[in-house]
């Protein structure tokens, strides 16, 4: 089997980073030709993908987060794009998310809440497990549980572009439980 996860940080810098450079237009909602993408990938790969190989990681990605999106022949990364904001339908959270970071982060996060920073979201994930996953990429974890339906119900928005994830633009600190900061 291919290596995958190559080609799954390819397709990112195709639909996330740099579409201009290899020709690519994204449209309003970030959609692109799905052939089109595959074009470029066969051009930088040559013979080392199949067409199977591509659908098998838009199907099954690398890590379990699933990162692209397939609509009517039309291809998407989802949670952002350079230069194209990304939305989704509102819907109503679970009770609890939670957010992995690091203990320096939770000190900021602390005082200041959530904050989506240089990207599009701030992304909380329905397990713990995947939460930490994320913290430990970065430094020393702590993983931040998150009321997300009383967030929602005091008004702020949350998106659910797959499975695993829900998105917010920010959170203030009153939503956030620390316990592991301290």
């Amino acid at each position: 089997m291919a290596n995958l996860v190559k080609l799954s940080k390819f397709l990112s810098l195709l639909l996330r980073h740099e579409p201009d450079q290899f020709g690519l237009v994204l449209d309003a909602d970030g959609f692109t030709n799905l052939d089109a993408v595959w074009q470029r990938i066969s051009e930088r790969y040559g013979n080392r993908y199949t067409y199977a190989d591509l659908i098998t990681l838009l199907e099954e990605t690398p890590g379990g987060k699933q990162r692209f999106e397939v609509k009517d022949g039309r291809i998407r990364a989802l949670y952002g794009h350079s230069g194209v904001p990304i939305t989704y339908p509102p819907v109503e959270p679970p009770e609890i998310l939670y957010h992995g970071t690091t203990r320096e982060a939770a000190a900021k996060i602390r005082r200041e809440g959530l904050k989506s920073q240089a990207r599009q979201y701030v992304h909380l994930s329905t397990d713990k497990g995947r939460a930490l996953d994320v913290a430990r990429r970065h430094g020393q974890p702590v993983i931040l549980r998150i009321r997300a339906l009383a967030a929602h119900q005091a008004g702020h928005i949350f998106y659910h572009p797959e499975r695993q994830h829900f998105l917010v633009k920010a959170l203030p600190p009153e939503f956030i439980i620390f316990d592991d900061a301290d």
